[in-house]
This record gives structure tokens, C-alpha cells and sequence, in this order.
């Protein structure tokens, strides 16, 4: 029986010290590239930034998949660069704080969970599919990264009889045939292997692929049981299904393939490090950290272990950091709504635990920022051009919280002494968030410290209360109608042609003032949300496709224009138009019809000329003069929107452009402004 033991702890230790590729991180992100560019076809595409550009359901690029949203529910405009891509393959950089996916509060507790992150992440977009998917993702780990295969796991969807969903055998076989062993090829349902954009739109089932940090021994138990021995490493989803707002699925007239894997995690499984803090993404970090503090060393402690706090500020600390870096680098400060406001909580989280629990000097987050360019420069230079912005920035911001923690740490002492360690008084919570910008989640942090609980529910009603009262500022906005996949497949199959906007161009002056003639037009499709109709009624909203129109639709920074249709033997009848939006080619008026309108009906389109008032008109002026004044060349050129996203100086609104964009250029050295608008010389 000893020798028996004996042998098993000589295997485990084997096991434990195996060496895989030990390569850098800078390496590992390299190899990823490299191996589907050169030797799989895949286009590199750029990271996207961070702040999505017209995706309000988003506060941050959280996903690879974001940037090709327009290809998965086709609506990418037909003539740009992207509606050709087959395959694709990019590291984009993502940030998960605040909204549906959120690690914040989870940040420091354990080493995996970080704000900011890199997405390696592969695409197929109606080229090859599951088969070629799997085993490109199998090559690339086990021959190319060298992890031992029997270290790895896979799962598959095991299909769902609640939704009429049956398993996804066919990838299971896919592994089977690639010789992973059937005691490793593993089903689970809905919640671990099928993959949803939200709640209707682009799905399908996913399969993972799993690694044991331990290894030599059946680990099948452990996989999607949340513990850090067996971890997720990548993620390839199967792309097939739409879900429809009735919960129904139907097939997509085109499948893809979107594949993502964390560099981070993937780093350490490759340098032998459970915590991804103890990888070179961080290690540099964490002694920057340690020379600016009056703490000890880091250790890697966690949960209940001596001086734990401690290591957990660093790791707060490395990670907030990198997010404020990058964050900012891509044009998001810390600010008071949406992602400015979660990166303001991210920025005091991190002063707080620099200045309280490390002992750090006031300025030590923004000296980090060199450190930070060091270790993500290679892959996103614009760290190091912008660093001394990105430092001051931090700096100036941590100045103004500084003195506002100070008062609020007192305030917290001092409330807990007067209720004896009993419940934190709801109202002081809230002051400390209203009054002196503490994020509710340091406020609980602080308490959670000093063994000290929040009066939760009272605390809840006050934080609903406040954004029931923000919600009655707000102004009602009824939703937009837009083309979904499904719609804009239907459109191709019948035929229908990309709308002729060109009469959008057609004003002229004319007695010292622009007029901007009618256009005659056919009715071409309906849509009413959900699918295309031939016919609507009196009081229906719904989309109308045109075969051509003078109507400049939403893009670019510059808003719709308004106006309304007429229908030819209805001149009476106005059909007032309430917004104008582009999706795959197709331009589409959205309407709420007085009477009826059906596909083929002859229309007659008027644009709203009305005046602007008199003081929108000495504003007007006031400009136009200033630029005349300023006498400086225009310039205007046609390219391809990502040529156009390499000039130096590029200024953009947060919009998404078509492609190819029109590029206005005002003198030298001007910021050149991308504009997809109608501005003339």
C-alpha cells in the first residue's frame, strides 16, 4: 500500500512540474496571430476600442465578437471591407465592469477575474464550421503551445428537451475523431454550452475546451464546477440559430464561427501559474506596485490568510491600473454617467487601496503607467504615446478623491462606534456615495473590512428611489425600428435592391437659400419588427424600404433628416417620418401610417425645410465666419474606412461610420474629421 502512495504522489509531482512552452506573453498573443494568419488565411483586424460606437446595450467592448456584430446580424453595409471578410482573427481588448457582465466586485478575491482583459479570438463568417473550428483549436494548443493533451477536457451541449433542443453530436463526434478520449468528451446544457447575443437575435451551441492545472488523474467532475484546478480556456461558438422575440429559433441563412480565448488565463496555464498574477502580464506590475508602497512584498495570499489584504490591494491595484490605461488611451476619463462613471468607481477602488491598505504616497497610481505601456505596448502602441496624458489624467483625478477619502474613512469610524458595531445606517451609506463619490460597492468593501454590515434593505430602497426619480427626468424615446438577420436575408432572397440614396445630394441654392426637391419613390418592403409584411394599417408603426430617397439616414455623428411621405391618390394624407436608419445597404424610414400603405405604392418624399431660429442662426454665423476667416484649403477624399483609421490626428464621434468613409481634411496641420455627413465646401 506505501509503495502504491508512493508512486501516485511521484506521478502527481511529475505532473505538477511539467514544463509546457513557457513562452512570454508578448509570444503566446504572437503565435495565436501568426498560426490562423499564416497558416489558416485568417485577415488580422485590429482591436476595436474599448467604447463601443453605436451599441447603446453596451458600456464597454466586453467580447470579441463585438466589432463584427454587423456581419453576424447582417446588417454590414454591402460595400464595405468587412462585408468580404471570410475569416478573421484579432486580440481585442475588452473591459467587464458594470452592466450584465461585471467583475468588479470579484477583482482581487482569487487570480482569474480582472476588469480589463485580452479576447484572442478567431471568426468564420459562412466560410468553414465546426469540424475545421475544433481541430484548427486543437493543433494550435497541443502542437503549437504544447500542452500535453491529456490535460485537456471538452464539452459539448447536451441538448435541452425544455426548448426542443436536441444535442449537438455531431461536435461531439468532431472530438471523438480528433482522438480526444470519450471519457473526456463531455455534454451540459443551456447555461455551459449554448451561446446567446441576448435575448433574441444570433445563437447557438458552444463548445469549450478545458484545462487541468494538476493533471494525472480523471478530472471530468471538475470541469464547469468553478473551482481553479480545472479551468475554461477557449470557447468556440457555433453560430446558427436566431432566437425570435416568441423564444422560437430559426435557422440563419449563414453560419459562423466566433472563437474566443483569454490571454491571460491562457498565459498561465503556459507558464505553469494558476494565479494569472503570477505571469510576466502582471509580475512587473506587482513590483512597481511593492517600490511605491510601504507594504512588504507581494506573496500571492488569498481568502482568510495572514496579511491576504494585503495581496489583494495588489491585485486590485495591477488590475484597475491596466483598465484605467487603456481605458483612457481609447478616449473613456473617468466621468459621472455610463462607462465614465464605472471607470470613476474603478479609479477610486484603486486609490482607495493604494492609499489606505499599501501605504503608497498620493501620485503612486499614475507612476504605474510606464509599467503598464511595458507590458501591453507591444500590442497596443497607443500605451505608449499616450502615457503622459493617461498619467495626468489619473493623477488629477486621484488629487480630487484623496481629500474626499480621508473625510469618508473618519465618517465610517465614526458612525461604527456610535451604533457599537451593529447594522452601517442606510442614510450614512448613502451620503458617503451622493455626497463625496464613494462607489456603493468600496462603501461595502470599507464595511466588509471592519466586520461591519450595511443596512442593506433600506439601502436598496434608497438607491431605487433615485433611479426612479433619474427615470422620470428622462425623456420617453420609443425604440427604433431595425432590420434584424432574418429580415435582411429575406430582402436579398426576394431581390429587393440596395436603396439609391444618392438623391440625398440633389439641393441647390436658389435665391439665396438651399431647397431641397421632393423625390418620387416606390415602396419596395414593409417591416413591422418582426418580419416583412405587404400591407400595413391605420396606427402601425413600421419600416419602409424604398427603392430610392432624398432622406440622409443616421450616421456619422449627423442625425436623420425628417420629413414625411405622400402617397400617390392620398396627397392629403401625411405619412410622417420619425427616423431614418441604414442596415445592409437598405435605407429605412420608420412610420407610424394613418392609412394604409402597401409594397409597390408609389410614394412622393418631402424633406422638413423649416427655419432655424434666430439665435441658432447668429450661432450659425458666427461659425461660418470664423471658418471663412480662417482660409484654409478643403480637402476631400473617398477611402476605406480602415485606411482612413490610420491618419494621424483622426478625430471620430462616437458613431459607426460606413465603408468606404468620405474624409474631410480642413487645412494643415487641421485634425482631419471623419465624416459619413452631407457637409459641402
Amino acid at each position: 500500500m506505501m509503495r502504491l502512495l508512493l508512486r501516485r504522489l511521484r506521478r502527481l509531482s511529475a505532473a505538477s512540474e511539467r514544463s509546457f512552452s513557457g513562452l512570454p506573453a508578448a509570444q503566446v498573443r504572437r503565435t495565436f496571430l501568426d498560426f490562423f494568419r499564416d497558416q489558416h488565411q485568417h485577415l488580422l483586424v485590429p482591436s476595436a476600442p474599448v467604447r463601443p460606437r453605436g451599441d447603446p446595450s453596451l458600456l464597454f467592448v466586453n467580447a470579441g465578437m463585438n466589432q463584427f456584430k454587423p456581419v453576424l446580424l447582417g446588417t454590414v453595409d454591402p460595400r464595405s471591407q468587412m462585408a468580404l471578410w471570410r475569416r478573421v482573427a484579432n486580440s481585442q481588448r475588452c473591459v467587464r465592469a458594470g452592466g450584465k457582465h461585471n467583475d468588479l466586485e470579484d477583482v482581487g478575491r482569487d487570480g482569474t477575474h480582472h476588469t480589463f482583459f485580452e479576447m484572442l479570438g478567431s471568426w468564420s463568417f459562412g466560410d468553414y464550421f465546426k469540424e475545421e473550428a475544433c481541430r484548427m483549436a486543437w493543433s494550435l494548443l497541443t502542437e503549437h503551445y504544447g500542452i500535453p493533451a491529456d490535460r485537456l477536457y471538452v464539452s459539448y451541449f447536451g441538448g435541452d428537451a425544455g426548448s426542443g433542443l436536441s444535442a449537438d453530436r455531431e461536435t461531439r463526434d468532431i472530438w471523438l475523431h480528433l482522438g480526444v478520449p470519450a471519457s473526456r468528451v463531455l455534454p451540459f446544457g443551456l447555461k455551459d454550452n449554448f451561446w446567446e447575443m441576448g435575448d433574441t437575435g444570433p445563437c447557438g451551441p458552444c463548445t469549450e475546451i478545458h484545462y487541468d492545472h494538476v493533471g494525472g488523474r480523471h478530472a471530468a467532475a471538475l470541469v464547469n464546477a468553478g473551482g481553479a484546478e480545472v479551468v475554461e480556456i477557449w470557447n468556440l461558438v457555433f453560430i446558427q440559430y436566431s432566437r425570435e422575440p416568441d423564444q422560437s429559433l430559426r435557422l440563419l441563412p449563414q453560419f459562423s464561427v466566433d472563437t474566443g480565448m483569454g490571454l491571460e488565463r491562457l498565459v498561465g496555464v503556459l507558464q505553469g501559474r494558476r494565479s494569472n498574477y503570477d505571469t510576466d502580464l502582471f509580475t512587473p506590475l506587482l513590483d512597481a506596485i511593492h517600490q511605491r508602497s510601504r507594504a512588504g512584498p507581494y506573496g500571492g495570499r488569498m481568502g482568510a490568510a495572514p496579511d491576504a489584504q494585503v495581496d489583494r490591494a495588489y491585485r486590485v491595484v495591477a488590475d484597475h491600473v491596466r483598465t484605467l490605461a487603456v481605458c483612457i488611451a481609447d478616449g473613456v476619463h473617468p466621468g459621472m454617467s455610463g462607462a465614465e462613471l464605472v471607470l470613476r468607481r474603478i479609479l477610486r477602488r484603486a486609490v482607495r487601496f493604494c492609499a489606505e491598505v499599501l501605504r503608497a504616497p498620493p501620485g503612486s497610481l499614475a507612476s504605474l503607467v510606464p509599467t503598464v505601456a511595458q507590458t501591453l505596448g507591444d500590442a497596443f502602441p497607443e500605451l505608449f504615446r499616450e502615457a503622459d496624458r493617461i498619467a495626468d489624467i489619473i493623477d488629477e483625478n486621484e488629487g480630487h478623491f484623496l481629500s474626499s477619502l480621508q473625510r469618508g474613512s473618519r465618517l465610517i469610524q465614526r458612525t461604527c462606534l456610535r451604533t457599537g458595531g451593529g447594522a452601517f445606517p442606510a442614510a450614512a451609506a448613502w451620503s458617503l456615495h451622493r455626497d463625496l463619490g464613494f462607489p456603493l460597492d468600496l462603501v461595502d468593501l470599507m464595511l466588509e473590512e471592519r466586520g461591519v454590515q450595511v443596512d442593506r434593505q433600506e439601502l436598496d430602497r434608497l438607491v431605487c428611489h433615485d433611479q426612479k426619480m433619474r427615470a422620470e427626468q428622462q425623456a420617453d424615446s420609443r425604440p427604433r425600428l431595425l432590420l434584424d438577420v432574418l429580415s435582411l436575408a429575406a430582402l436579398q432572397r426576394a431581390g429587393v435592391p440596395h436603396t439609391d440614396d444618392g438623391p440625398k445630394y440633389g439641393y441647390h441654392l436658389e435665391n439665396g437659400r438651399y431647397v431641397f426637391p421632393a423625390c418620387r419613390a416606390t415602396v419596395l418592403a414593409l417591416y413591422d419588427g418582426r418580419a416583412l409584411v405587404p400591407e400595413v394599417g391605420p396606427g402601425q408603426r413600421c419600416g419602409v424600404i424604398l427603392d430610392r430617397t432624398c432622406f440622409y439616414s443616421e450616421q456619422g455623428g449627423q442625425s436623420h433628416d425628417r420629413g414625411y411621405l405622400m402617397r400617390d391618390g392620398l396627397q392629403e394624407v401625411l405619412f410622417s417620418v420619425e427616423a431614418v436608419n441604414r442596415a445592409g445597404g437598405y435605407v429605412v424610414h420608420q412610420v407610424t401610417v394613418p392609412d394604409h400603405l402597401r409594397t409597390g405604392d408609389q410614394v412622393e418624399l418631402h424633406l422638413d425645410q423649416g427655419p432655424l431660429s434666430s439665435a441658432q442662426l447668429q450661432q450659425v454665423d458666427r461659425c461660418v465666419r470664423d471658418v471663412i476667416s480662417a482660409n484654409q484649403d478643403v480637402h476631400t477624399l473617398e477611402v476605406p474606412l480602415r485606411l482612413a483609421g490610420a491618419i494621424q490626428g483622426l478625430r471620430t464621434v462616437d458613431e459607426v461610420y460606413p465603408d468606404p468613409v468620405r474624409v474631410v481634411s480642413l487645412g494643415v496641420p487641421v485634425s482631419e474629421l471623419l465624416d459619413g455627413g452631407t457637409d459641402r465646401e
